[in-house]
Formats: C-alpha cells, structure tokens, sequence
C-alpha cells in the first residue's frame, strides 16, 4: 500500500475507480473517497489546506494514475521520487567525548564576544553546562578544577572564569529523582489499618 494509514479497503476503492469509464462517475466515486479518507484522519482536520491535503494523497494512492478533475493542482511527481538532500556532517575529533561538539562550537563563539558581562555570563552558562556533561558521562563527582582546566584547554587560554564565580553544584546542575509514592499491597495495608482504627472507636463508643 501506498499510503498505510488509509488501509487497504480504500486502496482497493481508488483501484475500482481507475477501472471505471464514465469520467462524471469516476468524479463522483473520487469525491466519496475523499470524505471516506477524510473520516479515516480526522487529525489531518488541524492541518492547514485539509482538503488539498486528501486530494494529494489520493493521487500519490493512485500512483499518478487517476484521470478525474481535481480541485487542486496534482502534486509534482518528481519531487517524490527525488532523493533527500544530503545532510551535511561536520568532520573532524571532538577532543572530549563527554562535553560532546556543541559545548566546543559554544567555546568558539564565546571568545568572539568582546569582553565584558555578557562574555562572562556566556562562560559561565558553559562551564556549568561542561560539569552537567561531565557527571552525566561519567556517573561521578568531578572537581571544579577539572572543568577549569577543560575549559582553557577547548579555548586555548581565551576564556576563563569571572573572580568571585561558583560553579553549580552537582544537585544543583541534575535534580535528584522524585521519590516513588509505595504502590500495591502496602498501600492496601495501612488503609486496611485505618478502617481498623475507626471500627474500633466505633465498639469503644457503643460500650458506653
């Protein structure tokens, strides 16, 4: 099938209706397709240009073979048998796998900025961002150093961090997991325990 979504008994429908002489009653049966289509993605009801939408696919289900009047333009075959364009890949070693190739680009970009607050506040976000990467890579504790130090290495000397500057604490950087509220038979006990509870003040009331 062309189109899956659609299903095979509407695939079977566009192929009767190829089969079909009479142009106006090919028309009409196209016209019904449609509203089945239609009413088989109703999700597509949020998409700009719906309608047209239906009437492309029924052409791309027909393989382009269909000879009716459509309200649209036909859709360009060749712009679906074209293949993708390629996606372009920078090349080259990433010095630290863990702080990964974005954090490097940030680097470069970093030290074009003339110096002042806006160039301190960017190297703090990324020095931060390096100990996140840091303790996510490696599931440890890592001295604050360290990533000073990474950080001189990735911006040959160019940056460093502002006097006076923290960087973030591990929890600060990766919150802790919420905790998990106790699920099943434990749940079902103390509740248990608490109708107990009631049933008792209960008898210890009717004694009096």
């Amino acid at each position: 099938m062309t189109l899956p979504e659609y299903g095979r008994n509407v695939q079977k429908m566009v192929d009767h209706i190829k089969t079909i002489d009479d142009r106006d009653e090919r028309n009409r049966a196209a016209k019904t397709i449609i509203q089945v289509m239609g009413n088989l993605n109703t999700h597509l009801r949020d998409v700009g240009d719906f309608k047209h939408k239906l009437w492309d696919h029924l052409a791309l289900i027909a393989d382009f073979e269909l000879d009716i009047d459509s309200p649209y333009p036909l859709p360009e075959v060749q712009k679906f048998n074209a293949k993708p364009n390629e996606i372009p890949y920078m090349q080259g070693e990433i010095r630290f796998l863990h702080y990964g190739r974005i954090i490097e680009l940030m680097i470069k970009a970093a030290i074009n900025f003339e110096d002042g607050e806006e160039k301190e506040y960017l190297t703090t976000l990324i020095v931060n961002q390096m100990k996140k990467s840091h303790i996510t890579w490696n599931r440890s504790h890592v001295p604050d150093e360290v990533i000073i130090n990474d950080l001189k290495l990735l911006s040959n000397g160019k940056l460093k961090m502002t006097d006076g500057v923290k960087i973030l604490e591990a929890k600060e950087l990766i919150p802790a997991a919420p905790k998990k509220k106790p699920q099943g038979k434990s749940q079902g006990r103390n509740h248990g325990k608490q109708n107990n509870k009631q049933f008792n003040k209960k008898k210890s009331y009717g004694k009096h």
